[in-house]
């Protein structure tokens, strides 16, 4: 491997354990949630609202981005780009989540 290349693997690998972290700690409810619902909230819903479905919802997204860059810290290493197809399904179904748990979250507050 190349200079590049294990620059680009070990940077792959840090974003990864970096999700890996984020993911751990939202599933545990701790830390900061990173969710739009929670980061736009003003500072009196924040307090009203319940963050155990937004940390969840966190969670498992971070989950999916922690695989996806794994794959591709992978493929840089198997120098097999066919590899690389393994992330479409992983994308695709974060964004379903995304989108069907911000609904599901939305008619229970409701």
């Amino acid at each position: 491997m190349t200079s590049a290349e294990w620059i680009i693997t070990v940077s792959v690998f840090i974003i990864a354990a970096a999700s890996a972290v984020i993911s751990i700690r939202s599933f545990l409810n701790r830390g900061f949630l990173f969710n739009n619902a929670y980061i736009y909230a003003s500072k009196e819903e924040r307090e009203k609202m319940d963050k155990r479905p937004h940390y969840r919802q966190s969670a498992i997204i971070f989950l999916f981005l922690s695989i996806v860059f794994i794959v591709i810290g992978i493929s840089v290493i198997l120098h097999d780009s066919r590899i690389n197809l393994v992330e479409i399904p992983l994308v695709a179904g974060a964004l379903v989540y995304a989108v069907v748990s911000s609904i599901r979250i939305n008619k229970k507050q409701m």
